[in-house]
């Protein structure tokens, strides 16, 4: 087994857990009887496959707890099940959600896993009516499931696509508001959260989140941030990551410690502002 340019060996998560919560977060554990800052969102906020994700790098340019809440291919119903995550954020300093994608949330068209949110559980009766002629006992996840009905039926995909996406903001909404005032929205991806019009092929992240679906969603938040990867980040590819051989192909799919720092950097300055704000005294 081989491994990128960091470490020796399988990169240590430290796993650990917090309160009451089933969930298992990357560690080390902080502690939460302090000023903090909650960082909730998935797979890039968890930092796959990255020494030092943009939580940690925050809380060193900040000097300020930042504890990572990140769960790997989160939806916004992971949290909102977890009542050890919202009670967390809503007491924290500031608390950066993740803009999230659209298709691993529960909708009037299919069920996710409660905890594990890309896990296909199943289609609803209206779901089956709408594509009678496709077995929905052959999916476990929701990206491979939408990318079929795509496929299969392109006119009857987009009744989907628009079920998620309201979905996605009515969920969000709620979540921001449980959190309260200081939540922060995050977009951190390789391009801007632009209107589309195509998700039949699309592999982008976040899966069909748009412009005004952010839009929607700013009232509710103290900022929104938008981190847009640089073509010089992406073009590092895996470098500086740390993966064993069999999970390069999952890696390549994934930012890099370049896409990290990037986001430390916007995210720690428009925080910095914040937390000196006079009008946002604690």
């Amino acid at each position: 087994m081989t491994f990128e340019q960091v470490g020796s060996g399988p990169l240590d998560y430290d796993p650990c857990n917090y309160g009451e919560s089933r969930l298992t977060f990357r560690g080390p554990k902080r502690q939460l009887d302090h000023d903090y800052v909650v960082f909730l969102g998935g797979t890039e906020t968890y930092g796959k496959f990255v020494e030092y994700p943009f939580p940690d790098l925050v809380e060193r340019e900040l000097g300020l707890t930042c504890v990572n809440f990140g769960q790997m291919n989160a939806g916004a119903d992971v949290f909102l099940n977890d009542t050890m995550m919202i009670r967390a954020a809503s007491q924290a300093r500031y608390a950066v959600v993740q803009v999230m994608g659209a298709n691993n949330l529960s909708n009037r068209f299919y069920s996710v896993h409660p905890r594990r949110n890309d896990r296909f559980l199943k289609a609803s009766a209206t779901m089956r009516a709408v594509f009678r002629d496709v077995d929905f006992t052959e999916f476990h996840f929701t990206r491979h499931m939408l990318g079929t009905l795509a496929d299969r039926a392109p006119d009857r995909f987009w009744a989907v696509i628009e079920e998620v996406q309201h979905a996605w903001v009515a969920r969000m909404q709620l979540l921001l508001s449980r959190i309260g005032p200081r939540a922060v929205l995050l977009w951190f991806a390789d391009h801007a959260p632009e209107n589309k019009t195509d998700y039949a092929q699309s592999q982008n992240d976040p899966f069909a989140v748009e412009r005004w679906m952010i839009e929607r969603l700013r009232p509710q938040t103290a900022q929104v941030i938008e981190v847009v990867v640089s073509p010089h980040a992406l073009a590092r590819g895996t470098r500086d990551m740390v993966f064993g051989e069999l999970e390069a192909p999952a890696a390549k799919g994934m930012f890099g410690p370049a896409a990290h720092r990037e986001a430390a950097k916007a995210i720690s300055g428009q925080l910095a502002d914040l937390l000196h704000d006079p009008a946002a005294e604690w």
